[in-house]
């Protein structure tokens, strides 16, 4: 029975699409080629993202104007392009997944 549950469980959350956000989900929208978890890239790691809008009411709204939008001097001099390919929705759950990090953020 527990093994049935947990197949039920897993098809919906391949059924469900990008509702999930997660590394695989970073990895499929390309962010993972600028971004790292740990240690900065050519942009900041996700886990600095996440300090930084750690407990900012409007940080997940930051975040995901940012990928939908691009961002300038907010982390150096090197912009971030608008990310056009990423679904809206999905920028929304990248948003909050990054924030998640921040209770591993250092």
């Amino acid at each position: 029975m527990k093994l049935a549950i947990v197949g039920v469980a897993a098809a919906c959350l391949l059924v469900s699409g990008s509702a999930f956000a997660s590394e695989e989900l970073a990895k499929a929208n390309n962010c993972m080629g600028c971004h790292q978890m740990e240690q900065k890239g050519m942009g900041p790691s996700l886990k600095e993202i996440a300090a930084k809008y750690k407990g900012d009411a409007e940080g997940a709204k930051t975040i995901e104007t940012s990928i939908m939008q691009g961002s300038k001097d907010k982390w150096g001099t090197m912009p971030m392009a608008a990310q056009a390919n990423v679904k809206e929705a999905d920028a929304k759950a990248l948003a909050a997944w990054i924030l998640s990090l921040a209770a591993d953020a250092k």
